[in-house]
């Protein structure tokens, strides 16, 4: 009974040096980050369908995706970072792909996986600045 009120003293101690809960911070758009291997031969065929399913996105009203073609270093073919969608509009994507006689679901994904040797999709938030990533991490 004598350790009670020193673990109790401790106990509040501790729980006063815990930061307080950081208030909701401003909400930074996510991407989709994909690092695409065109199989041998297949990078006009992967460009073009790509550049479908990108018409598609516009027609739609969904924000460009950023293209960069490798010329030196690793060894990726191409880099894309696209909005992340919600389902409704995947699913409104779909339904204009269908309209105009292009492949979704499983069928478009073996069709895709013709063109690709490898690919990753990354999720990642921004873009931001590293300024405002440094206030992100620091700021309660």
């Amino acid at each position: 009974m004598s350790r009670f009120p020193l673990l109790l003293s401790v106990a509040c101690a501790m729980a006063m040096a815990l930061p307080a809960p950081a208030p909701a911070q401003e909400k930074v758009p996510h991407v989709i980050v994909a690092i695409y291997h065109i199989a041998p031969g297949k990078q006009l065929e992967f460009l073009k369908w790509m550049a479908a399913r990108e018409a598609i996105d516009r027609e739609a009203g969904v924000g460009a995706t950023q293209w960069y073609a490798h010329m030196n270093g690793d060894s990726w073919d191409y880099v894309a970072i696209s909005p992340d969608i919600d389902d409704a509009t995947s699913d409104k994507l779909d339904e204009m792909a269908r309209k105009k006689g292009l492949k979704i679901g499983a069928p478009a994904g073996l069709e895709f996986r013709q063109m690709v040797a490898s690919h990753t999709d990354t999720m990642a938030a921004g873009p931001l600045t590293a300024s405002q990533m440094v206030d992100r991490a620091t700021k309660p």
